[in-house]
């Protein structure tokens, strides 16, 4: 296998873009050539097989959606509220909608894991860790709820990013800033009066 660090990540930036442009079946070695400029049979000199590169792709999409650490660092100026739970979320909302490609990437990746069963042990793996470190972020930095609220949160926002992705029309008639008002404010408890 290959070792060039610069080169892997093109094909595997490569890779997402195809996944999110063709699916899972458009997804082969010869298409990530393809649309990462390179010689043909270079992802195979990568990869040892296709279950390799999904793995490797699954990995990739969370190092690229994964926020900043000064970003997210300037974003918890400020006390912990209800008010800072919504402008984090918001900031996902937008981060993700920044990088469609790798989000409609996992939703392809999530549908090939029901299919795979070594793909669903290494999502499975990979999004519980994604979760964990979610609530021990909220309840590190003081925010306002528990380990549940986190868990509420994180399926809602999955499901507003994912419409938004996939079926956007469907919630043409809502701002997703209200949504994300609306959730935080039905699902986070109200603030103890000062």
């Amino acid at each position: 296998m290959r070792q060039n660090p610069a080169r892997r990540t093109a094909l595997l930036d490569g890779a997402i873009e195809v996944l999110a442009r063709a699916g899972s079946r458009g997804l082969t070695f010869r298409a990530v050539d393809a649309e990462a400029s390179v010689p043909p049979g270079t992802a195979s000199n990568y990869f040892a097989n296709r279950a390799d590169l999904l793995r490797q792709v699954a990995r990739r999409t969370r190092e690229r959606l994964t926020p900043d650490e000064a970003d997210t660092a300037r974003s918890l100026q400020g006390p912990p509220s209800r008010e800072l739970v919504t402008r984090l979320l918001r900031e996902l909302f937008e981060r993700m909608r920044r990088d469609r490609s790798s989000c409609l990437a996992m939703l392809e990746l999530r549908l090939e894991a029901t299919r795979r069963p070594e793909l669903r042990a290494d999502l499975s793996t990979l999004l519980t860790a994604d979760l964990q470190e979610s609530i021990d972020f909220h309840l590190g930095a003081g925010l306002p709820g528990d380990r549940t609220t986190v868990v509420l949160l994180h399926l809602a926002m999955s499901g507003l990013i994912a419409d938004d992705l996939t079926v956007p029309d469907i919630l043409a008639p809502y701002s997703p800033d209200e949504l994300i008002d609306a959730m935080v404010e039905r699902v986070l408890p109200p603030e103890p009066a000062a």
